[in-house]
């Protein structure tokens, strides 16, 4: 992989830190600033509403623009609306910095995602896209985690400064080693790039990825508070938790990448099926501390797994449009990143407990795989028509 490409997850790293971070600082926001639990995880859904909204838009204004200038500015409004969250003692503040961190994190992800598949041979856009999401999955491991602790000692705000510090080095990277120009050639024509993106395979797989994102968010953004309420673990345990899951998270964007270009029906049939059993587990085994970390380590696995290799296919089925492919698959998983959090507050809200959101993940895996089918079961009949069609015309034929 090009050391640039490295160097693009560097930044991920930092952006997906900031993304996930809430799930272990979400009862600490919620006492500092006096709102409820599931409102405080609504900033998980702001967020990733942000990044629905911000990918798709601003990948088609920054069409033309030098790709290194375009992320060097989407850095730079993100290190900063991190500097004002940090400050702030307003919910309504800290929800709007959200949303304009998002914006400027879509941009960076959808660009970042044109460029890697760019900088790889046509048939590794796999390898490229685990190699980028790498970065979440590190964000995961340690940035998560860490910041989980410095919530847990000096409050949340700590975990705000951190994200701001650690994207300086990022924008010293992207400026140092990323290419300075945009793609060869001029860019498609709009309308030509909308048109191609309007394809059925596309969008079942845009579908499905926010499906199965959806469920991963459910869960993820309550696992602090599963973790002291069902399992009866303290505090002190939920750094090590979401390092955990960002440490499976690691593992399945690993194994997806060796795959995604090769044999990626095996890992989505396979992967989503153990996904959805693993979720229904997780909420019956919760209480118990062994069994409930070992689920948590595997589901962060599945999902990441099945979750890239989505975004690998939706790039292949997107080659019609180059440089709108990265904003409108990042759109679609975060559509599901901002309904899973808000279906789990929801759920917990309405008295159901924190283990609700774990069947509702299980559930929108369920609702993935029964469109799979609906989709396959849809081709298979176009495609007896077609056969049969063509069948009467050659049988007319003298």
């Amino acid at each position: 992989m090009p050391f640039a490409l490295l160097l693009l997850g560097l930044a991920v790293f930092a952006q997906g830190t900031s993304e996930f971070m809430l799930s272990g600082l979400v009862p600490d926001i919620a006492r500092d600033l006096e709102v409820s639990v599931p409102a405080a995880g609504a900033l998980s859904s702001a967020f990733a509403a942000g990044m629905v909204v911000g990918a798709p838009l601003v990948a088609g204004l920054a069409r033309r623009w030098p790709r290194r200038g375009a992320l060097l500015a989407f850095l730079v409004v993100f290190l900063a609306v991190h500097v004002v969250g940090a400050l702030t003692g307003s919910f309504a503040v800290l929800l709007a910095t959200r949303v304009v961190g998002a914006f400027a994190n879509a941009g960076f992800l959808a660009v970042a995602l044109v460029a890697a598949v760019d900088m790889v041979p046509a048939d590794a856009k796999g390898r490229a896209t685990s190699t980028l999401l790498g970065g979440v999955t590190l964000a995961c491991v340690a940035g998560v985690p860490a910041g989980a602790v410095l919530g847990e000692v000096w409050g949340w705000r700590a975990a705000f400064w951190a994200v701001a510090l650690v994207s300086l080095p990022a924008l010293a990277a992207v400026a140092r080693s990323v290419p300075g120009g945009a793609a060869e050639g001029a860019p498609p024509a709009l309308r030509g790039e909308l048109r191609s993106l309007r394809s059925p395979r596309l969008l079942v797989t845009l579908l499905l990825g926010a499906l199965v994102n959806g469920a991963t968010f459910c869960t993820f953004t309550f696992l602090a508070p599963l973790v002291t309420e069902v399992t009866g673990l303290g505090s002190s345990w939920v750094p090590g938790v979401l390092a955990l899951f960002g440490a499976g998270a690691f593992a399945g964007v690993a194994a997806a990448g060796r795959f995604a270009d090769r044999r990626p029906v095996p890992v989505l049939i396979g992967g989503g099926l153990a996904l959805g059993a693993g979720w229904c587990a997780l909420a019956l085994g919760a209480a118990h501390p062994v069994p409930a970390l070992a689920l948590v380590f595997a589901q962060g696995a599945l999902s990441f797994g099945v979750g890239s290799t989505l975004i690998a296919r939706a790039l292949y089925a997107a080659q019609g449009a180059p440089t709108l492919a990265g904003g409108f698959a990042t759109a679609a998983f975060n559509v599901g990143a901002a309904v899973g959090p808000w279906a789990g507050g929801a759920v917990i809200g309405a008295g159901l407990g924190y283990r609700a959101p774990l069947w509702v993940s299980a559930a929108l895996v369920s609702l993935a795989f029964a469109v799979a089918a609906g989709a396959a079961g849809a081709v298979r009949r176009r495609e007896a028509a077609v056969g049969q069609s063509r069948y009467g015309t050659e049988t007319r034929v003298p």
